[in-house]
């Protein structure tokens, strides 16, 4: 990765070249069809996208494989490539604790009763 490329930049770049040709419209209603016009995670039939499983950037060969292919809808997808990308990682211990103190404390609504509970 060349400098001041983001790991998410360097996968838009790759699945680019794939989704310019002409061939991925055919092969991405294929996948859909295959999949029956719903997302293979939830099922939702909404926003349907076509996501290779393995990134093209680690298998170009695999860009056009219908193996390789599912059919998700933009939510799933788009946790998927944050996973991919490393914006899914597990948090730090505690890291949730902390962020829903810190929203108690910022809302002024709250009686000091409930805020001395939770610390």
């Amino acid at each position: 990765m060349g400098i001041g490329i983001s790991r998410r930049d360097d996968y838009k770049r790759h699945s680019a070249r794939a989704r310019k040709s002409p061939r991925w419209a055919a092969v991405r209603f294929e996948a859909k069809r295959r999949d029956g016009f719903r997302c293979v995670s939830c099922g939702t039939s909404m926003r349907l996208e076509v996501d290779h499983k393995i990134p093209v950037r680690d298998a170009p060969e695999l860009a056009y494989e219908l193996s390789n292919l599912q059919t998700l809808c933009l939510p799933c997808h788009s946790r998927k490539t944050k996973t991919e990308v490393g914006f899914g990682l597990p948090t730090i211990p505690g890291k949730d604790a902390w962020k829903k103190l810190v929203k108690e404390l910022a809302n002024p609504n709250q009686s000091k009763e409930r805020l001395c509970l939770n610390l």
